[in-house]
């Protein structure tokens, strides 16, 4: 009764523990997806209404799904920039089938627990991810704002400046509405009212009409179409998992709650099936929209179920309203974004952090923003975490020599794994070459660990060597995990005893 009493205590606090603000939250980020899903959708080569209604069926779907609630998810250009030779070579039928399939792979991916791989994703990884989506959300932003482009003038600048202020000074008079939703329907109405020349939602791309319908992919079972769609959703599914699994560790910290990565893994899988079995295209957590949802006080389901919601009855029934609001009052919303998402502590960080964690962090963003490729970007940060992690316990090793009468003892500290194999072997050398030969050897790693078969591989071949020279060799202090695999894998110096007694008498 007592879980029973806590699941459903949870589910009110997650779905009407915040109503006002996750409605007001969900219509200021509904608007924020307009603009944002037409454009992925020119990415992918296909019409507006795909990427729309795929933002509607995933932020949906998702509210009920998810493992992270406040975290908005929709079509996204992570995404969409996989598929584009898939639509272009094949149609749009075969995306809906691919995505299908990638809602598959990442429920697969929920069930072998994949989401723990984000254990080994560095803080300095995520701050370098976050600084990266900040920069490329700003970017994104140029088009609208480069002077010679179509729709901006002087008036562009003027309007985005306006929204600016609003979005900035209105909390200090009331957060009672959220400042980006006052913004936009401010903007909006001084466009309508004074017909302002300036670039509007309807210039990104022609809205769709009508609601959303089930649909079956048009394209043939066989295996010819598995062999087809199976690259582009193993990536489709790899991309979209890693990017909203690290916009829930986002989330998680700008809201100081926890999540369930696990149920987000298996809630995403099944948001993009639906979306694909109504015309959408295949999506994931979108780190813009979900800092606005946040920073607009939404923090449960009902703000992600509500962007959906919303979208899909602005499209069916306020469709040219819609159409008229003024990209400007967008450009300085998506900016509030990137300000506000960027991690400014990491600049005068670079020079208190250690060095190699700051040369990560950089390495991200640098990647990310060069590649536009959240994953290639994020996979450069955890292999140089990886190989300076590596390097920094491979130099916290040492062996130090004592002689006492015809005993030579070798004291071993630290980790012998593969990495640290070399100085493991050279710190011993050839007792008989030494100054001071002696005719009995100890090896003794009391302070020392085993961790991989290369360092018991190094362990039989130091042993074998010195025996070969006429020492006898006794190796002692072994912990039970490193007898545990010596027992397993060595060859000549096994310990011969139950593992946690002395070995090698």
């Amino acid at each position: 009764m007592t879980a029973i009493a806590a699941t459903d205590g949870s589910f009110r606090q997650d779905w009407f523990g915040n109503i006002r603000k996750d409605i007001l939250a969900g219509i200021v980020v509904s608007l924020a997806l307009i603009p944002e899903a037409i454009g992925f959708s020119i990415i992918a080569g296909v019409d507006p209404r795909v990427g729309l209604y795929a933002s509607i069926a995933i932020a949906m779907v998702i509210a009920f799904t998810g493992g992270r609630p406040g975290m908005i998810s929709a079509a996204t250009a992570a995404v969409a920039v996989v598929v584009v030779p898939l639509v272009r070579d094949y149609g749009v039928e075969y995306l809906f089938a691919a995505t299908i399939l990638m809602g598959i792979f990442q429920g697969i991916a929920a069930l072998l627990r994949l989401d723990l791989l984000m254990q080994f994703v560095s803080r300095s990884v995520i701050t370098g991810f976050v600084n990266a989506l900040a920069i490329l959300i700003f970017m994104a932003q140029m088009p609208q704002l480069l002077p010679g482009n179509e729709g901006v003038s002087m008036l562009t600048y003027a309007m985005v400046a306006g929204a600016l202020a609003i979005i900035y000074l209105l909390p200090k008079l009331t957060t009672a509405v959220p400042s980006p939703l006052v913004a936009i329907i401010v903007l909006t109405g001084l466009t309508i009212w004074l017909e302002a020349p300036v670039n509007t939602v309807a210039d990104m791309g022609e809205l769709p009409e009508g609601l959303p319908y089930f649909i079956i992919p048009d394209v043939p079972l066989t295996l010819e179409t598995l062999q087809i769609i199976l690259p582009y959703s193993l990536t489709m599914a790899a991309v979209g998992l890693l990017e909203s699994l690290l916009t829930a560790q986002i989330v998680d910290d700008m809201t100081h709650t926890g999540s369930n990565k696990q149920r987000e893994s298996w809630g995403q899988g099944v948001a993009n099936i639906v979306a694909a079995f109504f015309g959408g295209m295949g999506g994931c957590a979108m780190i813009g929209q979900s800092v606005i949802n946040v920073t607009s006080g939404g923090r449960g389901r009902l703000s992600s179920f509500t962007a959906g919601f919303t979208l899909l009855v602005l499209l069916w029934l306020l469709g040219p309203i819609v159409g008229q609001v003024p990209m400007p009052a967008l450009v300085a919303v998506m900016i509030m974004v990137s300000i506000g998402t960027f991690s400014w502590n990491s600049i005068p960080n670079l020079t208190k952090h250690p060095t190699s964690s700051s040369v990560v962090m950089l390495a991200t963003v640098i990647m990310v923003v060069w590649t536009h490729n959240l994953a290639l970007g994020v996979l450069v940060g955890v292999l140089l975490s990886g190989i300076f992690f590596t390097g920094k316990v491979r130099s916290m090793f040492g062996v130090v020599r004592t002689r006492d009468a015809e005993t030579a003892t070798y004291v071993v500290t630290g980790q012998i794994f593969f990495a640290s194999v070399d100085r493991f072997s050279q710190a011993f050398g050839r007792e008989s070459t030494r100054p001071d030969p002696a005719d009995h050897v100890i090896i003794d790693v009391t302070r020392a660990h085993f961790w991989d078969i290369t360092g018991v591989d190094m362990l039989d071949k130091i042993v074998e060597r010195m025996r070969l020279n006429g020492r006898s060799v006794q190796v002692v202090g072994l912990n039970e995990a490193s007898a545990d695999l010596i027992d397993k894998f060595a060859l000549t110096d096994k310990t011969g005893v139950e593992i946690g007694l002395a070995p090698h008498p």
